[in-house]
């Protein structure tokens, strides 16, 4: 991947359009995004690596998971459930090619977790996400070489959890982030973007009376993540917002009998950060702009002067295109899984994403055999309505291990 150096922030906004795309990511030369009205308006963040579903299961599960018991990855999730797992010490490792579509064989994520039940009302867990952006060759005007840039993030979490009352639970977790990017640049001073950040968690799980089927439950979570400042990568650029996100979900469990059981899950996502506004233009169509140089608003609100704490609030109701343009930042996730005694599972899911939001839609398919301590898990990722996808034959491998320590 070969790359001209220019201004820092040229090479910033290159880097994620070309990494990112498989996201909810868009963004002008200059790094500024101008909405319009009825036009595409998609949300962007710093580091948006740590929203990429990290484990198969729930990657083939249409990415839902806040709500689903028995998730070896519920740091990412939502850490609450590990109170509820089977056993009381898990680890896993999960591995993506990252966007396939693409056809670049050095863009991955890695993630790794792990959990400990210290007692029967808290436990504690652990994570490290690690995305590599590939290698990039830099070079000038004339087409030289300059370097090779391999830029890559990384993030480390711990969470603590704990049990509230009889069947609810709730978690803190904090989370260091590190964003190497570039090291490189002519005519600006440049540095890596680090950032602390913190999520909040709940879990609530009800068994109901076994009537006509074996046994089911009903399973509530709710995880507000990445809370934290705002990401610089140089003194003289505009800090960026991290990918604070809003998820809520559901999931029902149905055992027939014994040996099958069928879950379905339901979550809804909105990114907590501030929609890029509809800027005032001139007779002409040129963008107004204030004493300092920065564009004006005409509607919404304009994040530069927005605090990460205040769009966690304001985010609600700033889309310059009104109730129904917010309606479109909720990100709907579907998924089921069926599992035969414990050893077997197929998944499928669907995540819808708005057009003018990212327009990502895609249906997911899963597998799992697990045997004892050890489980292996693969998901595929499968773009709708649209040819040459980046996120076209994607492909999760999860191996998790979960030990009863205690009891043995």
């Amino acid at each position: 991947m070969r790359k001209t150096i220019g201004s820092f922030s040229c090479i910033i906004c290159t880097i994620f359009s070309t990494v990112c795309v498989g996201y909810s990511q868009s963004a002008t030369a200059t790094g500024k995004v101008v909405g319009k009205e009825n036009s595409p308006n998609a949300i962007t963040t710093a580091v948006p690596f740590l929203l990429i579903a990290p484990d198969s299961r729930m990657g083939g599960m249409g990415e839902t998971g806040v709500a689903v018991l028995d998730d070896g990855n519920a740091q990412h999730w939502n850490p609450s459930k590990y109170l509820f797992a089977k056993n009381d010490f898990g680890f896993s490792i999960s591995y993506s090619p990252w966007l396939a579509g693409l056809q670049v064989d050095d863009i991955y994520h890695l993630y790794l977790s792990a959990y400990y039940k210290v007692t029967k009302m808290d436990a504690i867990s652990f994570s490290l996400r690690y995305f590599s952006m590939g290698r990039m060759e830099l070079t000038d005007m004339q087409g030289l070489t300059i370097m090779e840039a391999r830029p890559h993030e990384f993030a480390i979490d711990a969470a603590y959890s704990r049990i509230l009352t009889d069947g609810l639970s709730m978690a803190v977790t904090g989370r260091f982030i590190y964003s190497h990017l570039s090291t490189y640049s002519t005519t600006q001073d440049i540095k890596n973007g680090l950032a602390g950040a913190a999520d909040i968690s709940l879990f609530y799980t009800k068994k109901f009376p076994s009537g006509k089927l074996y046994n089911h439950n009903l399973n509530v979570g709710l995880n507000i993540s990445n809370i934290g400042n705002k990401v610089s990568y140089s003194s003289t650029l505009d800090r960026d917002f991290l990918p604070a996100n809003f998820r809520l979900g559901i999931a029902y469990d149905m055992y027939f009998d014994k040996y099958n059981k069928l879950t379905l899950a339901f979550d809804i996502n909105k990114l907590l950060v501030t929609t890029p506004p509809v800027y005032k233009t001139d007779s002409v169509g040129r963008v107004e702009t204030d004493d300092a140089g920065d564009p004006i608003v005409g509607k919404g609100r304009d994040p530069k002067k927005t605090s990460p704490a205040g769009a966690i609030f304001t985010s609600w109701g700033d889309a310059p295109g009104g109730f129904v343009e917010e309606m479109k930042e909720f990100i709907l996730n579907f998924g089921l899984e069926y599992t035969y005694n414990d050893l077997f599972s197929i998944r499928a899911g669907y995540f819808n994403e708005a057009k003018t939001k990212g327009a990502r839609k895609y249906m997911t398919f899963g597998i799992g055999i697990k045997y004892s301590v050890f489980a292996i898990d693969a998901a595929y990722i499968l773009p709708v309505a649209s040819r040459n996808h980046p996120l076209a034959n994607t492909l999760r491998f999860t191996l998790s291990f979960d030990f009863d320590i205690k009891k043995n």
